[in-house]
């Protein structure tokens, strides 16, 4: 389905179901720059760099739209070691070349 078309489509529905204007455009606000930090890592410099605006301008719109912006740098780093889970050699066979995993002796 074309990118507009989904759109009017939550719209109608966000419409319908009675979210208020201004919840609407915060949910849009919050899940937009989530998924910009997600791309950079949670680094809120070359976030900011591509929504356009100053590093401080979003540290200040994280803070409004009450984004803990520890807990998100937090999320997007990978757990250390003791925290990963363990991979049998097993497992591992069906592993995609590339890819990483943490394998603890016992």
């Amino acid at each position: 389905m074309p990118l507009k078309r989904e759109m009017d489509v939550l719209i109608t529905q966000m419409h319908s179901a009675g979210i208020p204007y201004a919840e609407a455009v915060r949910q849009f606000k919050k899940r937009y720059i989530m998924e910009v930090l997600a791309r950079h890592k949670g680094n809120q410099c070359k976030a900011a760099t591509e929504l356009g605006m100053h590093r401080n301008t979003l540290s200040r719109t994280l803070a409004e739209l009450e984004m803990d912006s520890v807990q998100i740098r937090k999320g997007m780093r990978r757990p250390v070691m003791s925290e990963r889970p363990v991979v049998s050699e097993r497992q591992a066979v069906g592993m995609r070349p590339g890819m990483q995993i943490a394998v603890r002796s016992r």
